[in-house]
């Protein structure tokens, strides 16, 4: 319900495999209900031991979850940390997996980047295996969580998993020189996973990435994209975008260095005249009769979808954001938060329509299953029309002749100075 579109790339097929999985941590809470929901391997997540309590500690150890504990928050992590190695150890010895985030915190900004690995997942690996004797083959594998935008409901989501890097191969090197040997793998697993996602180098540079993929409609831009782009494609586009920008480590050739300036006039006009440029492109294309006759068609639905899921969805908006100061922990408490409470806020249907409405329990049933449903046509048949009245403003702009004429210069620039494999 949460996302439009997901793709899966080099997915693991096993329930079982004793691999420690590494992922990058875009979107905080929404990160670990991807990696175990959407994917077959069996995990137990490593967690930041500050949300353990002695009331919650049953709960969360039967959700998966191992405290792990680190040094800036006070007491002794490494001391701490060995039952959590330990328990670590029996799960990669039983076949199960483990979930790693490599990088230790999510930031505020979604921002396309990896941020420096901890060891922490090499440092599980190799004391798993000198406890096995190295009797069990123990993978590492670099997790991509690739979002079009993590913080914005019907996105889209691709999850790409890189090459394993087998830790037993390693054991004269590690018994020999265990840092050295662990700061080389860091390396190599940073490299692969950095490989898997869109990893912009430069604070400085990740405006102009977005910007060129809004106007190319080919990269992860949750708004501007071309259908007939497959998101597989706009992934890889997304890449090549930002390992071309990346080359240059912020010293642009001079035809770079204008186009960059180019494509921040053109965001600054649409700004100017309250546009984005999604709405504007939009509003240059033909109406499709359609997407009207759909929108009209889809409006009982959408109603009866509003009646089932407006007060429970406004009851958990205002909690989450209340409660939860950094936003980044809001999409994915709001759609679990909102699930349940729709389900129980509506359970009184279950008693009263069979009498009401004259009918079996058995339609009654099926109709109450059919709620969240209900309630994404609703929530996209809002989205349109708000998407419909930002469009028609767009059309009125005087500007808008202007506008486009610089639009389409600029398409022509990015394909005579961006030189990408896919371009």
């Amino acid at each position: 319900m949460y996302f439009r579109k997901i793709r899966l790339v080099n997915p693991t097929k096993k329930f079982f495999g004793s691999t420690i999985y590494v992922s990058n941590h875009a979107s905080a809470f929404m990160d670990p209900l991807i990696a175990s929901v959407l994917r077959r391997p069996i995990l137990f997540f490593m967690t930041r031991s500050d949300i353990f309590s002695k009331w919650n500690h049953p709960f969360l150890s039967s959700a998966h979850m191992i405290p792990i504990y680190r040094q800036h928050d006070g007491g002794n992590a490494a001391e701490n940390n060995k039952a959590s190695f330990r328990k670590a150890t029996e799960i990669l010895a039983s076949k199960r997996n483990l979930l790693i985030f490599g990088e230790g915190m999510t930031d505020d900004v979604f921002e396309r980047r990896l941020k420096p690995l901890k060891k922490g997942a090499l440092r599980i690996g190799f004391t798993a295996l000198e406890a096995t004797n190295w009797k069990t083959e123990i993978k590492l594998v670099g997790l991509g969580c690739n979002y079009a935008n993590p913080n914005e409901m019907r996105s889209d989501l691709l999850i790409a998993e890189s090459e394993p890097i087998i830790l037993n191969e390693y054991r004269e090197q590690y018994e020999e020189n265990p840092s050295k040997t662990i700061n080389e793998l860091n390396r190599i697993l940073e490299q692969r996973l950095a490989g898997e996602i869109t990893h912009i180098e430069l604070d400085q540079d990740f405006d102009f990435h977005e910007q060129v993929m809004k106007i190319t409609r080919k990269g992860m831009d949750p708004h501007c994209f071309d259908e007939h782009v497959s998101l597989e494609n706009r992934w890889k586009y997304s890449q090549d975008l930002a390992n071309y920008i990346n080359q240059f480590k912020g010293e642009y050739p001079q035809e770079v260095t204008h186009l960059k300036q180019e494509i921040a006039n053109y965001f600054q006009l649409l700004k100017k005249e309250g546009l984005t440029e999604g709405h504007f492109f939009q509003s240059k294309q033909k109406s499709s009769f359609f997407q009207v006759l759909l929108f009209l068609g889809l409006s009982p639905i959408a109603l009866l979808g509003f009646f089932h899921a407006y007060v429970p969805y406004i009851l958990v908006k205002r909690f989450v954001e209340k409660t939860f100061k950094r936003k980044v922990f809001w999409c994915s408490t709001k759609m679990v938060l909102t699930m349940f409470a729709m389900l129980l806020m509506n359970l009184p249907l279950l008693f009263i329509a069979p009498n009401l409405f004259d009918l079996s329990f058995l339609v009654v049933f099926s109709y109450y299953l059919s709620i969240g449903l209900l309630s994404l046509v609703w929530y996209e048949w809002r989205r349109a029309l708000i998407n419909w009245k930002s469009v028609r403003n767009a059309k009125k702009c005087n500007a808008s002749d202007i506008l486009w004429n610089k639009r389409e210069a600029l398409v022509n620039q990015i394909q005579q100075v961006v030189e990408l494999n896919n371009n």
